[in-house]
């Protein structure tokens, strides 16, 4: 085709003449008689873009025995691309917030599902976009690491091969390893052991991000499966629409940077300050930056309803009154965890350390085969289709910052990051959350929650010696905290915007699961539901019954003296 177009370029004019212009007939004819050399002209960028096909690239073809050097391999090529990646929260784990004027991410805050990754950072660094030591006791600090510590093939592999390995600073298997009882999950795989990675094969067959690449750190969040957010896990992989009709795998088949738009390895899309009421226009990809892409209203805009054979103009206006209020997310995510899978809801770390009778941490499960309790972790609970919690919600979250001391609320619970927003302030909407909860160590003299060494082969750590004073000793001492060695248990509640899995808009909220008593809104202040019992005055009501009963008795009168009248006058 190229040759094609290089000897149409380099024809004389005369050879593509057109008739006169004068020959009406003749010139519709060479209207419709493109020569095939001559390419359409089109307005724009037309079509999906084709990546690079990797397998032939002499740089790729290995032997690897690191997978610093497939790194390296890359940077040949995509000079700037490990300088970009190690600007972004993916690599820091930290950066700033605006709107609170403080430093958040996974080493500034805490969480209440494995608390802190400080003094744990061998086995969370399995999802990291980096290569650290591979000694289990060696942890190196991110800012000290050289560009080929990038891990490229994490977020571009496309074979679904590739896994980092934890306790070994998220580099993937060179030899085989011995999985660790109980964290096959994390290790990906169902046998004993993990076989050394064909990183050439890998190498060679990279390509754009995938939902399963960044589900394995999206979807695994937390431990597990769906243990974290409520609305990622591993079902969006391969969703049906009723599961998510944006990523469903036969229709729309959105991967995740169709909204987490990108740009130099910056991806948008915060989990630590949300655009929770976005007013800027539609977002036209192509065009200078109106809007945030990962909103909904970048597509659908703030007044998505429309009259069609389903709902008229009237039913259609009344539903984009709604998004004045409340937010897309709330009446089209009727529930999380849909996807068959569960989610983690409550935690109880004071229950664990609990042994078999072999001496292994003591395992139990229910009836659906769901995991309730684990010698490491403790006992748990878990949900699926869970109906999501409402709170009015402007995008700002206040978080719990390590070393904060605890401020238990009048019902003695720590929250993790307090939810800002109100009815009144002109900036939320009313949003649906998964609120996760915990019973988790904290120092009772200092009032702070513990950091602990909970993951490691060594003596220190939970998992192996099962002794709280010794984990939280080292965890505290990482962490440049304080410890008196007193140790009590908190109760904390976290929570968790829920933006995925949206429902086909047949099975939308209807209008009576929010407008009834006891209603999906019943504990939301600041809007009047008619059949909310919260919004009728008992007395208020008799009167204006009683007002209404003498209008129709005066009415009654009035009709009965003029019907007399009338009969009076005319007999």
């Amino acid at each position: 085709m190229l040759a094609s177009l290089m000897l149409a370029a380099s024809q004389p004019a005369a050879a593509f003449a057109q008739p006169a212009a004068h020959d009406d007939a003749a010139t519709k004819v060479a209207a419709v008689t493109r020569p095939m050399s001559v390419p359409q002209e089109t307005d724009g960028y037309v079509g999906t873009r084709t990546p690079q096909d990797h397998k032939d690239f002499k740089q790729l073809q290995g032997p690897f025995t690191t997978p610093e050097q497939v790194t390296q391999a890359c940077l040949s090529c995509h000079t700037q691309a490990a300088r970009q990646v190690m600007s972004n929260i993916h690599w820091t784990w930290k950066a700033w917030d605006p709107k609170t004027k403080r430093i958040v991410g996974k080493n500034e805050v805490y969480n209440n599902f494995c608390v802190s990754p400080i003094s744990n950072e061998q086995f969370c660094t399995v999802c990291h976009i980096g290569y650290g030591s591979t000694d289990p006791n060696t942890f190196i600090p991110f800012s000290q690491r050289a560009e080929d510590r990038v891990d490229c093939l994490a977020c571009h592999d496309q074979t679904k091969t590739y896994r980092k390995i934890p306790f070994i600073g998220g580099n993937p298997a060179m030899e085989k390893i011995a999985v660790r009882p109980g964290c096959n999950e994390v290790y990906g795989t169902d046998k004993p052991y993990v076989l050394p990675e064909d990183l050439p094969q890998i190498a060679k067959s990279v390509g754009p991000p995938t939902r399963y690449t960044c589900g394995l750190c999206h979807f695994y969040g937390g431990g597990g499966d769906g243990v974290k957010h409520g609305d990622l896990d591993s079902s969006l992989d391969e969703p049906s629409h009723d599961l998510d009709v944006h990523m469903d795998a036969k229709g729309l088949n959105f991967p995740c940077q169709q909204c987490h738009q990108s740009g130099d390895h910056r991806i948008s899309g915060r989990h630590y300050t949300i655009d929770a009421v976005p007013v800027s226009d539609a977002f036209l990809r192509g065009a200078p930056h109106n809007g945030n892409a990962v909103t909904c209203q970048s597509c659908h805009s703030e007044t998505p309803h429309h009259r069609n054979d389903d709902i008229t103009a009237l039913v259609a206006g009344t539903l984009n009154m709604h998004t004045r209020d409340i937010a897309c997310q709330t009446c089209h995510i009727p529930e999380f965890a849909r996807g068959s899978l569960p989610t983690k809801l409550d935690w109880n770390y004071a229950t664990a350390g609990k042994l078999a009778p072999n001496g292994s941490p003591l395992v139990m499960v229910d009836k659906r085969g769901w995991n309730t309790y684990w010698g490491v972790k403790g006992s748990f609970a878990w949900g699926v289709n869970v109906v999501p919690d409402y709170r009015w919600f402007n995008g700002t979250e206040d978080w719990l910052h390590i070393g904060d001391k605890a401020r238990p609320d009048k019902n003695g619970v720590v929250a993790i990051n307090q939810i800002e927003g109100s009815a009144t302030d002109g900036k939320s909407r009313i949003w649906p959350f998964k609120i996760s909860r915990n019973n988790q160590p904290y120092d009772m003299k200092t009032g702070t929650l513990a950091v602990f060494h909970s993951f490691g082969f060594d003596d220190d750590a939970f998992t192996m010696a099962y002794d709280w004073k010794k984990a939280i000793t080292v965890g505290m001492k990482a962490a440049n905290l304080p410890f008196s060695g007193e140790i009590g248990f908190e109760k904390t509640a976290m929570y968790w915007p829920i933006t995925h899995m949206v429902a086909p808009k047949s099975k939308a909220l209807a209008c009576r699961d929010c407008h009834a008593n006891n209603g999906r809104l019943q504990n939301i202040d600041g809007v009047y539901i008619p059949g909310r019992a919260t919004d009728h005055q008992p007395w208020i009501e008799r009167i204006g019954l009683l007002m209404a009963a003498l209008a129709c008795v005066a009415v009654f009168l009035h009709g009965t003296i003029r019907v007399a009248m009338w009969l009076r006058r005319k007999f």
